[in-house]
């Protein structure tokens, strides 16, 4: 080893990034696993950024001519000069990597930006929509991007803020339902699953960076092509995490395969941080018959029952109980009675009868409290009497258990009144059970809960698999029921069912959940070789249409909270299960509607890229309310959640305006001055976070990214 050692150090001489690459990859297999999950870390994924305009310096794939469906030259080139020919834009490009230089001019129309994951990028979102209902609530986003940068794009607004993460990741199928550096994985492809792995490790690596390690999941659903594999590299990823999969019938017809037992579900990976656990629910997931979700407070005979519970045993627990012969209830509580006196001696009230512990022989027993806790529940509706047909000596004191009392005073049994013995009349509101590891539900069928909801809100719209809404409804809520905060995520979107189900949540409860989806606009494989053999291409109008974010993501979650098609119908139907009602009522909620951009480094420094950096700033504000969405003219400028400080001749005025408003949680103050900005920082209130931009923006974005 100590030989490779110096070969990479006579390396670094001549090309460093070369040497830095093998080194990394030398550590990497130095320190490969005897045992566990061992694969190939691939060449990091390319990224074609089509709606990015080509500028100097950029790094650019050569496209195929229009009409052809080859895939096209893949190597990379630099652009070193654009110059205007005409009416046309001419890049002078140079071949990256070469070993001997090889440059050409082409149109700038033929290339495209190409990102390498080793590349910092420094993003923005440009908001292409939304849609708002109530002014007071937070905003669901949904954000069109390459989800590698899009999650990295959150670690400057949400590090360690996440409550919870649900993805449908691609199965691995070999059906052409992924791709890795611009190609479709097939069965073929000898490394099917190592690519899958390393893509799937890197995005997990970002997420671990996003989830709050005091208290959240990461939810995985996936079928069997690879539950094993990711079930270890879940295990080695999170190792403090306490981590169960559950099976879930999903196609309960199933999927009939010759010579193979037909396959009914998927499975569900639950990864608990911090202090997270599964909430109790009234339903098991079993799909099993259920008791009642009410049980009924259950009332206990006073009397002891054991041989040993003899008057004599103890003294201070043999007392009479007064009941009324007209109200047949119990009127007050005696004083305890010595053993030398006879119980038929006492006197009682006016009206009232005696009700000793006797055993059905006579003998004298005990009750099972003293006269003072009974007294205490007397005056709760937590004692009574039942009279009997075998006459007033025969009557039964009951009451209620101390873990019942507690129930009534928590609020979990639902007190309906009085009953006709003088006491609490009342149910538990419902049976808590854990759920179990195996799901069969109705509910969670994909087709009839899943491509059915969105044919309802998509007519003639497809879209493969869309998960059951219920499903990802129940998974959620066994960890965000308690939290009418939380913040959720999705960067595997699709069609957009986890934003969906954050809304059905936030209704049953009146909460303020939100939920962060991230998709790509990738068309079908099959719809995208009809596309080029049209002469289109990614980044064309009529292309991009097309795409998942924007031809389903976006439509559905519209349609969902308005309760309207995207051609102005209502939509017919109804939402079923935990919370029925009509589809065409929608939701209160608010969505936007972004696309993730490449900005510039120096353009952010010199604060002129602030349009694309502010969505991310009112993103870490909580994303609620006016977003400042340009420099303000005054040099300062509050919103509802969030402040921005340009100009620091303001700064008294803008610290006496945040003083005075206690919903302000961030501070933006734009300087390259550091003394300065602590300056201001002292006159800030302590619940208020202060940021110094475009310092910290820049800073994260170098050290987060790069492979």
């Amino acid at each position: 080893m100590s030989r490779l050692t110096d070969l990479l150090n006579q390396l670094k001489q001549n090309d460093p990034r070369l040497a830095t690459d093998l080194e990394k990859e030398f550590k990497a297999l130095s320190s490969r696993r005897a045992f566990g999950l061992n694969f190939e870390r691939h060449r990091p994924e390319n990224v074609e950024l089509y709606q990015r305009p080509i500028r100097k310096g950029d790094k650019v794939r050569v496209l195929p001519p229009r009409g052809d469906v080859r895939k096209g030259d893949q190597r990379l080139w630099s652009v070193i000069a654009i110059k205007r020919r005409q009416e046309n834009r001419i890049a002078t490009i140079e071949l990256l990597r070469a070993k001997s230089a090889e440059t050409k001019e082409i149109d700038v129309n033929d290339l495209v930006v190409t990102a390498e994951f080793r590349d910092y990028i420094y993003p923005g979102l440009l908001s292409t929509g939304k849609v708002v209902t109530q002014d007071n609530k937070p905003f669901h986003s949904v954000i069109n991007g390459e989800n590698y940068h899009a999650l990295n794009a959150l670690t400057y607004s949400h590090r360690g803020k996440i409550d919870a993460i649900y993805i449908d990741p691609p199965y691995n199928t070999g059906a052409k339902d992924w791709k890795y550096n611009n190609d479709y994985v097939e069965t073929e492809d000898l490394y099917r699953h190592s690519k899958w792995l390393a893509f799937m490790e890197r995005r997990l690596k970002i997420a671990k960076e996003l989830l709050n390690p005091e208290k959240s999941v990461l939810i995985l659903s996936i079928d069997e092509k690879e539950y094993l594999r990711i079930g270890l590299l879940l295990e080695q990823l999170f190792p403090e995490a306490k981590i169960q999969m559950v099976s879930t019938i999903i196609k309960p017809e199933g999927t009939n395969r010759f010579g193979e037992f037909s396959r009914t579900n998927e499975y569900i990976y639950f990864v608990m941080f911090g202090s997270m656990k599964v909430s109790q629910t009234s339903n098991d997931m079993s799909g099993r018959e259920q008791k009642s979700k009410q049980k009924k407070i259950e009332w206990r005979n006073l009397r002891r029952r054991e041989n040993t519970s003899i008057r004599t045993a103890r003294p201070n627990q043999f007392y009479p109980v007064f009941v009324n012969r007209t109200t047949h209830r119990i009127d007050s509580i005696g004083d305890p009675l010595n053993e030398d006196i006879d119980r038929l001696s006492i006197e009682t009230p006016d009206n009232c009868y005696a009700v000793f512990p006797l055993k059905p022989d006579g003998t004298e027993m005990l009750w099972g409290v003293t006269p003072a806790s009974l007294r205490k529940l007397l005056e709760k509706g937590c004692a009574r009497v039942i009279k009997s047909e075998q006459g007033e000596a025969k009557a039964a004191i009951q009451y209620l258990s101390t873990g019942t009392v507690k129930a009534i005073d928590e609020g979990l049994i639902e007190v309906e009144g009085v009953d006709e013995y003088g006491g609490i009349k009342g149910a538990y509101t419902e049976i808590k059970v854990m759920p179990k590891t195996t799901w069969n539900l109705d509910s969670h069928n994909a087709q009839t809960s899943g491509t059915l909801i969105l044919t309802s809100l998509l007519p003639n719209r497809r879209f493969p698999f869309p998960k059951s809404l219920y499903a990802v409804e129940d998974c959620l809520r066994f960890f965000v029921s308690d939290n009418k905060k939380a913040t959720i995520l999705d960067f595997f979107a699709g069609s957009g069912t986890t934003c969906h189900a954050v809304m059905r949540l936030n209704k049953q409860d009146d909460g303020n959940r939100k939920c962060i989806s991230i998709t790509n606009n990738e068309v079908g494989a099959d719809e995208q070789k009809a596309l080029r053999q049209e002469g289109l291409r990614p980044g064309d109008h009529d292309w991009e249409r097309l795409g998942i974010c924007e031809y389903i993501t976006k439509p559905r979650i519209r349609a969902a909270i308005t309760g309207q098609t995207p051609n102005g119908d209502l939509i017919k139907g109804e939402y079923k299960f935990m919370d029925e009602f009509p589809m065409s009522d929608g939701f209160n909620e608010n969505a936007e509607f972004f696309t993730l951009t490449y900005e510039s480094g120096d353009l952010v420094e010199h604060n002129m890229s602030f349009e694309k950096v502010s969505p991310i700033l009112w993103l870490r504000a909580g994303s609620q309310g006016r977003r400042i969405e340009s420099i303000p003219s005054k040099g300062w400028d509050i919103s509802e959640t969030y402040g921005i400080l340009e100009r620091l001749d303001q700064a008294n005025k803008f610290c006496d305006q945040i003083s005075k408003n206690i919903k302000i949680q961030i501070v933006y103050v734009i300087t390259d001055d550091e003394r300065r900005f602590q300056s201001i920082v002292k006159h800030l209130p302590t619940h208020v976070e202060p940021i110094r931009l475009y310092e910290s923006y820049l800073t994260n974005f170098q050290f987060s990214n790069g492979e």
